[in-house]
């Protein structure tokens, strides 16, 4: 079974997410953060964030309560055998039963393997790729009524 626990985050995955921030970033109230694991393997990481945390954030004009989602698979073992598609599925039904409207990820355009993920959860793409202070993004956006498990096949 998978489960979510709360956590420094101590791994990282370059390609997609460059040089890890440090332990500011941690501790900021805006972002909720996560270590994943199975049993008491961890092998992943979670955050959801406030979308109007930060001035002109590219998802600013979403209505309140919107998060956004970001997150990767540490482990090379683990990548490619639906632990991405469940606890990303897991996270986004509890924010949408928490009252979130929508949730918002930004994946780079040349992600394609977490771009597919997150259609198979329902998200959507928003918008073209676009430059933002975070680097190049897709913008994509999931609504309580198309969400989660429900995609997981």
């Amino acid at each position: 079974m998978i489960t979510i626990s709360s956590g420094p985050v101590d791994t990282h995955v370059r390609e997609w997410w460059g040089e890890p921030g440090g332990e500011a970033e941690l501790v900021d109230p805006r972002v909720a953060s996560w270590i994943i694991s199975v049993g008491d393997r961890p092998f992943g990481f979670i955050q959801d964030y406030t979308v109007h945390g930060w001035e002109d954030h590219h998802f600013a004009a979403l209505p309140k309560g919107s998060r956004g989602i970001d997150q990767y698979i540490g482990d090379p073992e683990m990548v490619g055998i639906g632990h991405g598609s469940a606890f990303i599925g897991m996270r986004m039904q509890a924010l949408f039963n928490e009252g979130a409207p929508i949730i918002a990820t930004d994946p780079h355009p040349d992600n394609k393997r977490a771009i597919a993920v997150y259609e198979k959860l329902g998200f959507e793409p928003s918008g073209p790729p676009q430059n933002t202070e975070w680097g190049l993004i897709l913008p994509m956006l999931a609504s309580a009524g198309l969400c989660c498990m429900a995609h997981v096949r």
